[in-house]
C-alpha cells in the first residue's frame, strides 16, 4: 500500500470515528430545540462548579468522548441559573444527567458517578 493511500485510509477511520463520538458542550436553548425537533439524542447535565459530585461526573463524561459509538451530545446546563430548565425537566438537584431521544426522556440519574452509571443512561437514547 502505498503512502498516499495509507494517509488516506486513516483519514477515513478518524473521520468515522470522530462522528460517532460523545460530544460536550455548553447548553443553548437552539441547541436542545434542534435536536429535539430532529429526534437526536440529548442530554442535559445538570452542572453546578461547587458541586464535587459534577465535577467527578464531568471527568467520566470527558473519559467516555475516546469511545465509539455513544452518538449523543451532552448539553451542560448551569443549576443555579437555568432556572426555567429545571422547572421544565423538575431537577430538584444538581448532579443530575437527564437523557433524551427527540422529546421523550430515556433516563435519568442523579449523583451517579460510575463509568458504567453513566454510559448505560447515555446509551438509553441510542
Amino acid at each position: 500500500m502505498n503512502i498516499t493511500k495509507l494517509i488516506f485510509s486513516l483519514l477515513l477511520t478518524c473521520s468515522a470515528l470522530l462522528a460517532h463520538a460523545l460530544d460536550i458542550q455548553p447548553y443553548s436553548a437552539a441547541a436542545l430545540a434542534q435536536a429535539q425537533k430532529a429526534g437526536q439524542p440529548v442530554a442535559l447535565h445538570f452542572h453546578a462548579d461547587w458541586c464535587p459530585t459534577c465535577r467527578a461526573q464531568t471527568t467520566v463524561l470527558q473519559s467516555l468522548k475516546a469511545e465509539s459509538g455513544l452518538n449523543i451530545t451532552v448539553l451542560v446546563a448551569d443549576y443555579d441559573a437555568e432556572k426555567d430548565l429545571k422547572r421544565r425537566f423538575n431537577v430538584r438537584a444538581q448532579s443530575t444527567l437527564v437523557v433524551l431521544r427527540g422529546d421523550k426522556e430515556t433516563y435519568r440519574v442523579v449523583g451517579d458517578t460510575s463509568t458504567q452509571g453513566l454510559r448505560s443512561a447515555l446509551k438509553s437514547a441510542l
